[in-house]
């Protein structure tokens, strides 16, 4: 899984091997909460470093507007949102790039435990600046 075209290649891979290993014990049909929790078992387990519910502040023209809480920042350098829904959507690729543009991340997750295969997807913010590099705006 691991492609090394891909910045944070073998990082994303981890995560979504976790989430594989959450998907195939808990299955589809919980609540995001539940599989929040397990993937914080799981990460725990691989050694990931990684922020719950991690709170960051959103931009317009330089001035803080509010601020906004992704389901996971992982080693400061990767959002991670998750579903629990039948099929994702448009709008949920759309959130989990807005998270990316409003962070000035690079690159994230999606990922959705409610289907019955497990569904990921891999963000790439193409407007990401490179100044917060390493740890973004971490408190």
């Amino acid at each position: 899984m691991i492609n090394e075209q891909y910045k944070y290649s073998e990082l994303t891979s981890k995560i979504i091997g976790c989430a594989m290993k959450v998907h195939s014990a808990l299955g589809n049909g919980f609540q995001e909460v539940i599989y929040q929790r397990a993937m914080v078992i799981e990460m725990s387990d691989e050694g990931i470093g990684f922020s719950r519910e991690h709170e960051m502040p959103v931009y317009y023209k330089g001035q803080q507007i509010g601020t906004r809480r992704v389901d996971f920042l992982v080693e400061g350098i990767v959002s991670l949102e998750l579903k629990a829904v039948i099929q994702m959507e448009d709008v949920h690729l759309a959130q989990a790039i807005n998270y990316l543009e409003a962070y000035d991340l690079e690159i994230g997750l999606l990922i959705n435990f409610g289907s019955r295969s497990l569904q990921f997807k891999r963000v790439q913010n193409k407007k990401f600046k490179q100044k917060n590099q390493g740890n973004p705006k971490i408190k």
